[in-house]
């Protein structure tokens, strides 16, 4: 190939791709600066994650340090750039035309960028006032974590090695954002758990106090699944819907619950799949391994594999 014939393929080629831009407009996003950065989001939830494990993530944290000031300036920086994220989100969404909760009422007649800077200084702080909560719900998951595996020498070991509760503690962080009505950030911050863990949990889902993910990988929990308390997953388990309503055009209906109910105390072993919006997992039943689940399951049975 001669040098003519390479520079010739290549603008032809580029003349291709450009061409597409026009023709497949949707997966463009061309001149448009408020989509929330994946990398921003990313560098808002290690900063998040250095609040609520100080010292396992980000600087070291010195026994003199004054905390005071250490966490003084980390939620000052946490709220300013949050903000700024959940504005440029807020912004982005609105001229795309979504729904969101803060949009309610606001038309392109009215004075829209400040009301949804004012929204997201509001969301970014009543969302930091929030993290003592989830310390302290992360802290019942590490000791589920210690309490429920024999393999695990130490919580240190369970905080810094554990898939599972990496996975978990970006999920206590992003959920409350999806409940405040937030589009897209909380998403991208359980993507970026997903990719890192191999846990996949929507946002949406709600989960209670001391919930362990035993080695975590292909776990995923859908947005609708209510998880109680003291609730053990082990790997590969799948909380999903069982089918999909359509509208009459042939489109999927959105909402609803779709997604399976775990009480109390239920343990999930591996590679288990309950599915369904209807289908709830009693208080203290425990699902067998590759065991296939379509309907309730009663307190305290024991389901083993097959279908049920």
């Amino acid at each position: 190939m001669t040098k003519d014939d390479r520079v010739s393929r290549l603008r032809k080629l580029t003349s291709q791709v450009v061409d597409s831009y026009q023709q497949l407009g949707g997966i463009n996003l061309l001149g448009e600066k408020n989509l929330p950065s994946q990398k921003a989001v990313a560098n808002i939830l290690q900063e998040l994650l250095a609040v609520i494990f100080p010292g396992y993530h980000g600087d070291p944290v010195f026994g003199d340090a004054d905390l005071e000031l250490l966490v003084g300036g980390r939620l000052d920086r946490l709220n300013r750039h949050l903000t700024q994220m959940v504005e440029q989100t807020l912004v982005f969404c609105f001229k795309n035309g979504c729904h969101c909760p803060s949009f309610k009422g606001l038309t392109e007649k009215d004075d829209w960028p400040s009301a949804l800077a004012v929204s997201a200084r509001q969301i970014s702080l009543e969302y930091l006032e929030q993290l003592p909560e989830i310390r302290r719900l992360l802290d019942t998951d590490v000791t589920a974590a210690y309490e429920g595996d024999p393999a695990a020498a130490n919580t240190e070991e369970i905080i810094l090695c554990y898939p599972g509760v990496q996975a978990i503690a970006v999920h206590r962080l992003a959920h409350p954002l999806f409940v405040m009505g937030v589009p897209l950030l909380p998403r991208i911050m359980n993507e970026w758990a997903h990719q890192r863990t191999g846990v996949d949990i929507h946002p949406g889902a709600t989960i209670g106090e001391y919930f362990f993910i035993d080695h975590g990988t292909g776990v995923v929990i859908g947005e609708t699944t209510l998880i109680g308390n003291k609730v053990k997953v082990y790997q590969s388990v799948t909380l999903g819907a069982l089918s999909f309503n359509k509208n009459q055009d042939g489109s999927l209906v959105k909402g609803g619950k779709r997604h399976p109910t775990l009480e109390d105390e239920v343990t999930i072993y591996a590679n288990a799949t309950i599915l369904g919006g209807e289908t709830v997992i009693g208080r203290k039943a425990v699902v067998g391994g590759g065991t296939w689940i379509t309907k309730s399951v009663a307190p305290g049975q024991k389901v083993t594999a097959g279908k049920y």
